[in-house]
C-alpha cells in the first residue's frame, strides 16, 4: 500500500471544511462558486482546500465552456479503509480471544464454586 496515498489522504481529511467539501461532491460535480456557498469563507480559501483534496487525489478538477467542475474520486478512500480494514480484523480477532479467554476464567472459576 503506497504511504504517500495514505499521508496525503488521511491529511486532507483531517479537516472538517474539507471532509464537507467532499461530502457535497459525493452527492456530484460541484463549481468552488456552489462549494463556497455554505461556508463562511472566501472562495480562494475553498481553493486552496480544493488544492489539498486535489493533492491526495480525492478531487478531479474538470474543464466545462467557462466553469471549472470538481468531482469526488473514491479511490484514495478505497485506500484509506482498506487500510483501516486489516487494523479492525486484527483488533477483532484479538478481542474474540480475549472473550474465549474470559469465558473460559468464569466456566473455572464457576466450576470451583461448585466445588466448596
Amino acid at each position: 500500500m503506497d504511504s504517500d496515498v495514505l499521508d496525503r489522504t488521511f491529511a486532507a481529511l483531517a479537516d472538517p471544511t474539507r471532509r464537507a467539501i467532499l461530502a457535497r461532491l459525493a452527492q456530484g460535480e460541484a463549481t468552488v462558486t456552489e462549494l463556497a456557498a455554505p461556508f463562511a469563507i472566501s472562495q480562494p480559501a475553498i481553493s486552496k482546500h480544493l488544492k489539498v483534496l486535489e493533492r491526495a487525489g480525492l478531487v478531479v478538477r474538470g474543464r466545462d465552456a467557462q466553469r471549472r467542475p470538481s468531482r469526488l474520486d473514491v479511490a484514495p478512500i478505497r485506500l484509506a479503509v482498506d487500510w483501516l480494514e486489516e487494523f479492525r480484523s486484527a483488533s477483532e480477532e484479538r478481542f474474540q480471544r480475549l472473550d474465549a479467554v474470559l469465558a473460559d476464567l468464569r466456566a473455572e472459576r464457576d466450576g470451583k464454586s461448585d466445588d466448596h
